[in-house]
Order: C-alpha cells, then sequence, then structure tokens
C-alpha cells in the first residue's frame, strides 16, 4: 500500500510538470515571435551556458545537479526545434547556398577520375556517365579534386566507402579541403577475374600480379593454387598491363572484366573474390553547388567537442524533423585533441521544409556544419 500512495503522489507531480513544461512552451512561442520579429539566431550559446549553471545551483546534492543539467539541456533543446519550426511557418527557412536542376549536363561533360585505366574507378566513370563519356585519368585523388574545383573537369569520380574495406577516410577529408560538392553515386560490385593473354590456360600459370587488397580479397581461390606466386602492384589495372605487356603466357592478373575488355586479356577465371557481396560505392563531384530535383539523400558533416550529450543533442534536430539517417562516419580533427568532425548521410531533398529545418538546427549549434551535397 505504502508504494501505492507513493504512485498516487507521482501522478500527481507528474501533471503538475506536464502542466508547467506546456505553460513554458506557451512562452517559447512568445520567444519565437520576438526573433522572427527581430531577425536575432534562435540559439544563444552564452544565454543557454548560463541558464544551465543557474539550475544546478537550485539543485541539492551532485547527482541531482548533473540530473537538473541533463533535464534543461533536453528542454532547451525542444525549446530550439519548436522555434525553428515557427520560424519555418513564417517562411524564415535557411539559405543553404544549393541551386536546384532539373538534371545533370552529362552529355560531351569531361570527367576525371584517379588510377588508370582499366581500374575499378575508370569502370565506376564508364558505367555512370556512358562508354562514350569524354574520360581521362590523373595520379592521385587530390589530383582529381583539384581538376573538378578548377574547371577542368566538369565532374570527378572518388572511392567513398568499401562494404568489406569501410570508409576511404582520407576521401573524406578531401571533401573539406575542396570546394567541390556530390552530385551522385554509383554503386560497382568487386568482380575479380584472373585475366591472361590470348592463349594461356589455367595450367600456364606461375605467376599472379595484382593490388594489395584485390589478392587479399581473392586469397582463397589463389591460395588453392599453392604453385602460383603472388606479387603485389599500384592497382590492378597496372597488373593487367604488365600482363600484356610481358606477353607471358606463366602470367597472370587480378583485375576487373574492364581491365580485361581494356588490354585485350582473356578471363581464365571469373568471380574468384570470395565476398560476392563486396561492393564499392563512389561519388561522382561537380564543382557548382547544384542539386537534382529527384535528389533524395543528403552528405553533410559538423564538428562538436568531446563533451557528454553533444552528438545526441545534435542529432535530435534530425529525430524532431522525421528525417531518417543512414550512415554516420567520425574523424578526428588534426591537431584538435578529443574533437571530432561527423560525416552524415540522411534520406531528403534540399527542397523539403523539414530538411531545411534539420540542417538550419544544425549549422546554429555546431562549428563549421558544411552541406557535402545532395543527390
Amino acid at each position: 500500500m505504502d508504494l501505492l500512495k507513493i504512485r498516487d503522489q507521482l501522478d500527481v507531480i507528474d501533471k503538475e510538470i506536464v502542466r508547467l513544461f506546456e505553460e513554458r512552451m506557451a512562452l517559447v512561442r512568445d520567444v519565437a515571435a520576438f526573433k522572427i520579429e527581430t531577425g536575432k539566431p534562435v540559439f544563444d550559446k552564452e544565454r543557454e551556458g548560463a541558464k544551465i549553471a543557474s539550475v544546478r545551483e537550485l539543485a541539492h546534492g551532485e547527482f541531482n545537479e548533473q540530473a537538473v543539467e541533463e533535464l534543461f539541456t533536453q528542454l532547451m533543446t525542444i525549446s530550439r526545434r519548436f522555434q525553428y519550426r515557427l520560424l519555418e511557418e513564417h517562411g524564415q527557412t535557411v539559405r543553404l547556398g544549393f541551386k536546384q536542376v532539373d538534371h545533370l549536363q552529362m552529355k560531351g561533360a569531361k570527367v576525371v577520375y584517379q588510377g588508370v585505366e582499366g581500374a575499378y574507378s575508370h569502370g565506376a566513370a564508364l558505367a555512370y556517365f556512358g562508354d562514350e563519356a569524354d574520360v581521362y585519368h590523373v595520379r592521385t585523388f587530390e589530383d582529381a579534386m583539384r581538376a573538378v574545383e578548377s574547371g577542368e573537369a566538369d565532374f570527378g569520380v572518388l572511392p567513398i566507402e568499401n562494404s568489406s574495406a569501410g570508409a576511404v577516410s582520407d576521401n573524406y577529408d578531401l571533401l573539406l579541403r575542396h570546394d567541390n560538392v556530390i552530385v551522385g553515386e554509383i554503386c560497382i560490385p568487386v568482380n575479380h577475374m584472373l585475366l591472361g593473354i590470348p592463349g594461356a590456360a589455367l595450367e600456364d600459370i606461375r605467376t599472379v600480379y595484382s593490388h594489395p587488397q584485390a589478392l587479399m580479397q581473392s586469397s582463397q581461390y589463389l591460395n588453392a593454387h599453392p604453385q602460383w606466386q603472388q606479387f603485389s602492384v599500384a592497382n590492378t589495372a597496372v597488373a593487367a598491363k604488365k600482363v600484356l605487356e610481358d606477353q607471358d603466357m606463366s602470367q597472370a592478373a587480378v583485375a576487373s572484366h574492364v581491365a580485361g575488355k581494356l588490354y585485350g586479356l582473356v578471363p581464365l577465371a571469373e568471380g574468384i573474390n570470395h565476398n560476392k557481396n563486396n561492393t564499392t560505392r563512389f561519388i561522382i563531384l561537380a564543382r557548382d553547388h547544384i542539386y537534382c530535383k529527384d535528389a533524395a539523400k543528403i552528405s553533410f558533416c559538423f564538428e562538436l567537442p568531446h563533451k557528454s550529450g553533444t552528438l545526441y543533442n545534435m542529432l535530435g534536430n534530425l529525430i524532431y524533423n522525421g528525417v531518417n539517417m543512414r550512415m554516420i562516419e567520425s574523424r578526428p580533427i588534426l591537431g584538435r585533441n578529443w574533437e571530432y568532425r561527423f560525416f552524415v548521410d540522411i534520406e531528403g531533398n534540399l527542397g523539403e521544409p523539414s530538411i531545411e529545418n534539420a540542417l538550419k538546427g544544425v549549422a546554429e549549434e555546431a562549428a563549421n556544419m558544411r552541406i557535402l551535397g545532395n543527390y
């Protein structure tokens, strides 16, 4: 019976909490009206910091002080999201700096990729832009980014993620160093072939060349032939080119169908990588800040201090606006201990009010938020 009485008392208190919460939110509406009138920003970091400090002083005991801080942090987060919604209803949406287009101008476009002809990046460029595309290659990923940024190339193709190996971290960093945006993506299945010169047969092979990762991904098949020596080269296309140039029937390359077709090699075995679901995701980059009207995925990044609750509060902007997150990746910020940059993919289009609301919240509350593209 004592427990029932306690619960009854909690019910009374909870009702009062709800009443006071709704009273508080009515005042928040008045605050939003003032900010709409004056143009003041929703997020006031100094004001919120002072508020947290003052309510902590009202609590008794270390546990309650921490709990009150968490409680009021959430109250103010809810307050901001409500204000963002009211601002959007009054036509005060955030300017994201992107222009909507009907479609990408791909006809006659010049496309750059890193590597050599026959590499998987080459295959991704042809798969996205077509066999008649004007594609060319450069030595490094940064060279490709510079070509797009300078206008030398209309589009660039870079790998960003592999389903087995994970993110291509260096390319995430390149997205921040250069003012290019993602306008498309394409996923290319990794389908390694054992390629030899015309007339060669499996029993002729004694030496196999490829990129170290391709050799590893095909290790079950290759190791079943202990008489074959395996040698690493710069990439799979280099391996195919070497086999072509040496014209040695005892040599083979582990490379793609594109490389085999390009260098006139014949497949001695197909699909030799043991993970048949291995896929690499490539992003398509452009210099102009544009997005197609049917774009349905947004990539952006932001920075946060290493402090409890900061990521939770930031992602609350997505939750409150009904935005679905598809991926989040963290990277330490060079030269700033215990601070991190987060890369996020969400579903949506920059023209949608809920997306504008969510990104406006992130932009005001995070440090150095940047939209990487809508595609």
